[in-house]
């Protein structure tokens, strides 16, 4: 079994993106062999409501009742928005919303700002974890309207730190992973799950050996980056670094486990 942990749909203001409905992206994944999407809608990080992408992409869902048990639906969520609380009440209680997804450098928000911690504590008070990503697009040769700074993993220690019984996804990492000792063992403590889409994760074993096994797992931070670049990191993997069950549990066990699927 394959579960995609970090998908989505939806549009980007600055640049064209294709197969990016739930129907062109369920064809991808009966094409590629994934059973379970966790999928955001895009949209979100750009409408000044975003509750309103969270309504597109239940209503999007909903339309074709074979996608519903297929793709799951994460809400993306501005804390310093007001009517955060409401919106994220309504995702997860009449959406179904499985977990939140956060965009502080595109909402201008610190991790630290209280709206933010408030909210990283209500979703772990629901069992339901917190996705950021380190990297949506590379700043390169991205537009000018697009912002220019990105993430390190190190960046967000500050609300693990916050929040250390928080339940949290590390998505796209691809810049430094580079860290004190003191971050890497608060991220060996925490309750991170971490996906093998980002570019500095084709060092997976070692990776995997810094942080641990049961932190890793497929995702392809499609339709933005190809889909089948996350699971062939899994699939170079060497026999030494991962036998046959750590292989499974990288496809889909431990993201089963961390989302208790």
């Amino acid at each position: 079994m394959w579960i995609d942990s970090n998908a989505y749909v939806g549009h980007w203001p600055f640049r064209q993106v294709t197969n990016n409905s739930c129907k062109s992206a369920v064809e991808r994944m009966e094409k590629f062999g994934v059973d379970i999407s966790l999928v955001t809608n895009m949209n979100g990080v750009f409408y000044k409501n975003t509750q309103a992408a969270n309504q597109e992409l239940h209503a999007e869902i909903r339309s074709n009742g074979r996608w519903k048990e297929r793709l799951l639906p994460f809400a993306v969520i501005n804390p310093i928005y007001s009517g955060w609380r409401r919106d994220m009440e309504e995702s997860l209680s009449k959406l179904g919303m499985k977990g939140i997804r956060l965009f502080p450098k595109y909402h201008r928000y610190e991790l630290t700002n209280p709206h933010c911690v408030e909210l990283v504590k209500r979703a772990r008070d629901r069992g339901v974890p917190v996705g950021l990503t380190l990297r949506m697009v590379d700043s390169r040769p991205s537009s000018w309207l697009d912002i220019t700074d990105e993430w390190t993993l190190k960046d967000i220690l500050p609300i693990i730190k916050a929040v250390p019984d928080g339940q949290f996804m590390i998505l796209n990492i691809a810049n430094s992973t580079a860290m004190e000792q003191e971050g890497l063992s608060l991220i060996k403590r925490a309750n991170v799950f971490m996906d093998t889409s980002g570019r500095n994760i084709v060092d997976l074993g070692g990776l995997m050996s810094t942080f641990g096994k049961d932190k890793f797992g497929f995702g392809s931070h499609s339709p933005i980056l190809d889909y089948r670049t996350g699971a062939l990191r899994i699939a170079a993997l060497r026999e030494e670094e991962a036998s046959p069950a750590i292989r499974q549990d990288l496809m889909s066990g431990n993201i089963v486990r961390f989302m208790r699927l």
